[in-house]
């Protein structure tokens, strides 16, 4: 697995990249990095090209001045994949990074070729408290106190020794007190707190795709989603699967927030299956229009 990064705009965006093939794009949530994705990154390098970037203030990226919405994160994921020479892909997004393939699928069209949602936000109001914290007036001052070295350090230990015992934290414990432990970090915090903030109120989820996944009926649409996911509902898989009668939803049992850590062997067969049983969309100008105008007439 290659580790990479370009220099976008002044900042640095990192990325892994493994194999060749049909290229696949992978956008991790909120907190998280291109490594949440590594266990079935590994497996779908097997037959394909995956990138995996680490989003703006994430992982080894630079945090982005200005603007940090859903079209902000777009903008560098489609300036990223001009560097790497990607044309088109298959877009998967987990939990914010959801939101930012819908948006992405929406700003670039042509760019896209299919739409993979995992436990993803904009697809309804309801969140965790977790997050919803983040929004409130006073998160810079908190965050600080809560991301403290003792208390990480202390809660690694826990981990360890729960280790040590037999007892494994599942994936939505690991990958969010990792995600916590990088906001020890101002630049982290920073990006988090603001990201947060544009999509998300203290009463829940401000940005909804509703009202626009109309647009994706030409594109194969996939949506994964763990039964008991603690951060976003699996109704909202539900209901989006609904909204979109031509797409595919798998949900696994048992699976809390990020199914593709739970789960990586059937994750990445799933994801393969997809793409090999699907033909991928083509955009141009004039479809998009017809759907616009068609979308206009129907609401």
């Amino acid at each position: 697995m290659q580790a990479g990064a370009e220099t976008l705009h002044g900042k640095r965006v990192a990325y892994r990249r493994a194999g060749s093939g049909p290229t696949i794009v992978l956008i991790h949530g909120i907190t998280n990095s291109g490594r949440s994705w590594e266990p079935a990154m590994r497996l779908l390098a097997r037959d394909f090209d995956v990138i995996a970037p680490d989003l703006p203030g994430h992982g080894d990226s630079d945090r982005q001045r200005g603007d940090h919405s859903l079209g902000g994160h777009a903008c560098v994921l489609r300036d990223l994949l001009h560097v790497l020479e990607v044309e088109r892909a298959t877009v998967v997004g987990h939990s914010l990074g959801g939101g930012i393939a819908m948006q992405f699928s929406y700003q670039f069209p042509e760019m896209v070729e299919r739409l993979v949602l995992v436990g993803s936000g904009g697809l309804g109001r309801e969140v965790s408290p977790l997050i919803r914290g983040a929004a409130l007036p006073l998160a810079e001052q908190v965050l600080p106190l809560l991301t403290a070295r003792p208390l990480i350090e202390a809660g690694a230990a826990v981990a360890a020794l729960l280790g040590r015992v037999g007892l494994k934290p599942g994936a939505d414990l690991a990958e969010i007190s990792r995600g916590v432990a990088s906001l020890g970090d101002a630049e982290r915090r920073a990006a988090f707190v603001r990201t947060v903030r544009s999509v998300i109120s203290p009463l829940g989820q401000r940005v909804t795709a509703s009202d626009r996944l109309y647009l994706a009926e030409a594109t194969p649409v996939l949506i994964v989603w763990g039964d008991r996911d603690p951060i976003i509902p699996v109704e909202h898989g539900l209901a989006a699967h609904a909204e979109l009668p031509h797409s595919r939803l798998e949900v696994f049992e048992g699976a809390g927030h990020f199914p593709q850590l739970d789960d990586p062997v059937r994750f990445a067969e799933l994801i393969e299956r997809f793409v090999e049983t699907t033909e991928p969309a083509v955009h141009d100008a004039a479809t998009v229009r017809e759907r616009l105008l068609a979308g206009a007439a129907a609401s």
